[in-house]
């Protein structure tokens, strides 16, 4: 078996913890940011989570679930996408962690996405990610 690869994003918005936090977690938000993406759970441990959108033209339907979520802080899911070519099983599941950290009046936000099969893959999560992250971070700055 090979091991696999794991891609980092990170980025400093200027917005209280709080408002980060609303923006992994408020699926209104997070349509505005993350490709006009519905996003669908409770928002619990153990809940599922799908996103759900069209890319490119083409319908998609990710899916996952929450592994552990410390509100403020933490956001710990298994993620599987449609588009991945990859058959729905747990082993092509990834991690996904969000992360948000004070500094100040301001947020450090990192994303980790875990069992990426090679550098090619992990070079387009992270572009993919900082993608995300820039979104985030206008949507939260837009007001400030």
């Amino acid at each position: 078996m090979t091991n696999k690869l794991s891609a980092t994003a990170g980025i400093e918005i200027n917005a209280p913890v709080s408002k980060v936090w609303q923006a992994f977690t408020d699926p209104a938000m997070i349509k505005e940011y993350l490709f006009g993406t519905t996003a669908v759970s409770d928002w619990k441990k153990g809940s599922s989570i799908t996103y759900k959108g069209e890319w490119q033209g083409k319908p998609y339907e990710d899916k996952g679930t929450i592994v552990d979520i410390i509100p403020g802080k933490l956001l710990h899911t298994t993620y599987w996408s449609s588009m991945s070519g990859k058959e729905d099983k747990p082993e092509n599941y990834n991690n996904v962690i969000y992360e948000v950290k004070p500094d100040g009046d301001k947020s450090i936000v990192t994303i980790v996405q875990d069992g990426i099969d090679d550098e090619a893959g992990v070079k387009h999560m992270e572009e993919n990610w900082g993608m995300v992250l820039q979104g985030m971070k206008k949507l939260l700055e837009k007001d400030a």
